[in-house]
C-alpha cells in the first residue's frame, strides 16, 4: 500500500429512497451530493429506485440516469462517487455496483449474492467476479447488502484496504447489519465503510439506516443513528492501517480458500 493520499476521506450519504421514482430520487440526492467536499462519496444500494423487483420495467431508464448523474456528480465535485443502480446487462438484468471516477471513468461490481427471501434471484443475475478498485493508491472493494453475510467471498487475501457496503438493509434485521460490519473490519483488517437507506419502501419495509465506519480494529469511529437522513463523514488513514498489520499479522495466517 503506497496511496498517494494518506488520509482519505469518504461521505456516507444515508439517504430516504422515493420508491421506483428516478427523477424524484436524483434530484434529491444531487442536493446532497453536490454540496460536500471529500475524495470518496458513497450512496445506498439501488439508490435511484429503491430494491425494486421490477428491472424489465425500470432498468434501463433507471440505469442509464444514474450513471450520468453520478458522472456528472463526480465531475463538478471533483470526488469518486459509488452506489448501486439496476441495470440491463447483456446476459440480463443485474444489481451493478458503479465506482465512477472524477474524470468519469467507472468500474464496476455485479452483486453476487442475490437475495432469495426477497426474489432477488427471480429478476436478477449473479454476478461472478470480486471487484477490487485503485483509487488514490488506496485498494477498494465494493460489495453489496446481503453479501454482507457471506465472509469466504469476502475474504481479504492482501487485496483491499477499504471494504464499501451499499445496502438496502431492513429494521428487522438491522442488529445482524450492527455486528456483521465491525466483524467484517475485523477478519479482513481492514476499514469498513457501510452505507444504509432509510424510510419505507414501497412494500412498507422499514429502514433505519444505521450507516457507520469501521477502522480495522472493528471499532466504531463513525455512526450516523438511527430513522435520519444523513451524511456521515469519515477518514481513513493508511499509516494506522499499515501499523496495525504490522504489529498484528493475523492476514498472513489465514486458512487457504
Amino acid at each position: 500500500m503506497n496511496p498517494s493520499n494518506p488520509n482519505l476521506s469518504i461521505s456516507l450519504v444515508q439517504a430516504e429512497l422515493a420508491w421506483e421514482d428516478i427523477d424524484a430520487n436524483l434530484r434529491h440526492l444531487e442536493a446532497l451530493v453536490l454540496p460536500l467536499e471529500t475524495r470518496l462519496i458513497v450512496l445506498p444500494e439501488m439508490f435511484s429506485t429503491g430494491f425494486s423487483m421490477d428491472p424489465e420495467r425500470l432498468a434501463v431508464e433507471a440505469g442509464e440516469k444514474s450513471l450520468n448523474a453520478m458522472q456528472q456528480w463526480a465531475a463538478e465535485t471533483g470526488a469518486a462517487v459509488c452506489g448501486s443502480t439496476m441495470w440491463a446487462a447483456e446476459n440480463g438484468y443485474t444489481n451493478r455496483c458503479w465506482f465512477v471516477f472524477p474524470d468519469g471513468r467507472q468500474e464496476w461490481y455485479d452483486k453476487r449474492h442475490l437475495f432469495s427471501l426477497g426474489k432477488e434471484n427471480r429478476h436478477y443475475k449473479a454476478g461472478e467476479e470480486k471487484r477490487i478498485v485503485s483509487f488514490e493508491g488506496w485498494n477498494i472493494a465494493l460489495f453489496i447488502c446481503y453479501d454482507l453475510r457471506f465472509p469466504v467471498w469476502i475474504r481479504n487475501r492482501g487485496e483491499y484496504d477499504l471494504a464499501l457496503y451499499v445496502a438496502n438493509w431492513p429494521q428487522a434485521r438491522i442488529a445482524h447489519w450492527d455486528v456483521l460490519l465491525p466483524a467484517r473490519a475485523v477478519e479482513n483488517q481492514c476499514y469498513v465503510a457501510g452505507v444504509n437507506r432509510v424510510g419505507n419502501d414501497g412494500n412498507g419495509i422499514p429502514h433505519t439506516g444505521h450507516s457507520a465506519f469501521f477502522g480495522p480494529d472493528g471499532s466504531r469511529m463513525r455512526f450516523a443513528g438511527e430513522g435520519e437522513e444523513t451524511v456521515l463523514h469519515a477518514e481513513a488513514d493508511a499509516e494506522k492501517l499499515a501499523l496495525y498489520r504490522r504489529q498484528l499479522p493475523f492476514l498472513k495466517d489465514a486458512d487457504p480458500i
